[in-house]
């Protein structure tokens, strides 16, 4: 902000949280797509341009220009959130999949818990600018390995592919993938991009967990925008130190993982024996029991930084 002379914290504020609307958008497009081009492709294309528009970033000369790159950033970037819970069904059994979500998580939800703390003392020492440049070698070091060693996971991609392959090496062009399908790929494309929306907006199930993961973000990024201002201004941390405070978040991310990925499968497999059919809706009671303690952490923090407490209330 002092760099592009503006004194506007609104303005500030949207241009961290526009990497979320970022976020909202890309999976709209990344998902359906993955369906008829592969995971590893679209985790490719993405990731290229996850690096690309992060090294604008770094070289931005205007607010305005920042937040458009951090728009397509995170455009980008999402697909990695969009096509994680598609990689884990491919892969792994229902009955294990909470556990090997719990650790795919584990990413998601540290990185912008550590990201914070890392930025504040790289602002601090050599600018905000170097934020940008460090994803973007980190970012890049990653796509080199994905586009080297990551595998196709979507099984009816791989089973098409492999089905191309024998008839080039056969001469047979009768062999088929047992999953192929009769629709052209303009029709493909048009029902791939369709299922989202008509899952949002025709499932109640699917609509209220939007709403709730919505809710659950705004709430997220208004910690993470709001820290800075708390801990520098009401406590005096300096701008390394107050990134500090994301170690709370960071906690409570891990706990919730940990006991998650302990006891989110044996209540399926609980449940499922029970009532004879397994169910997705087995993993909620986990969620509804952790939902209550977020009223009470935004009051606490709330609370406790109006009223100036001491400094390791808030966080």
């Amino acid at each position: 902000m002092a760099d592009f002379n503006t004194t506007n914290e609104s303005l500030g504020t949207f241009c961290v949280s526009v990497y979320i609307l970022g976020f909202a958008a890309g999976p709209l497009l990344w998902a359906p797509l993955s369906e008829m081009y592969g995971r590893a492709t679209i985790f490719n294309v993405t990731n290229v341009g996850f690096v690309a528009f992060s090294l604008g970033c770094g070289f931005a000369n205007s607010m305005a220009t920042l937040i458009v790159l951090r728009f397509f950033a995170g455009f980008c970037g999402s697909a990695c959130l969009a096509l994680g819970g598609g990689v884990i069904a491919d892969m792994i059994a229902p009955d294990s999949r909470g556990k090997a979500t719990a650790i795919w998580s584990i990413g998601p939800l540290m990185g912008p818990v550590i990201g914070p703390i890392c930025g504040g003392f790289m602002s601090q020492r050599v600018g905000w600018r170097w934020i940008f440049y460090v994803l973007t070698i980190a970012g890049g070091i990653v796509t080199v390995g994905v586009f080297i060693f990551l595998n196709e996971t979507n099984p009816v991609i791989v089973l098409e592919r492999k089905a191309a392959r024998l008839r080039k090496e056969t001469g047979n062009h009768r062999l088929r993938s047992a999953l192929e399908s009769n629709v052209t790929g303009r029709q493909l494309l048009i029902l791939s991009l369709k299922r989202p929306f008509k899952l949002l907006f025709i499932s109640p199930i699917v609509l209220s967990l939007s709403i709730l993961m919505g809710v659950n973000y705004a709430y997220l990024y208004l910690c993470f925008t709001t820290f800075p201002l708390v801990f520098q201004e009401v406590y005096h941390f300096s701008e390394g130190i107050s990134g500090l405070a994301y170690l709370g978040l960071g906690t409570g991310s891990l706990v919730g993982l940990a006991v998650i990925g302990k006891y989110s499968d044996p209540i399926v497999v609980k449940l499922t024996a029970k009532y004879g059919v397994r169910k997705p809706e087995y993993r909620l009671p986990l969620m509804t029991v952790a939902h209550l303690f977020i009223p009470v952490g935004l009051l606490w923090y709330g609370w406790s930084a109006d009223k100036h407490t001491h400094w390791y209330l808030p966080p």
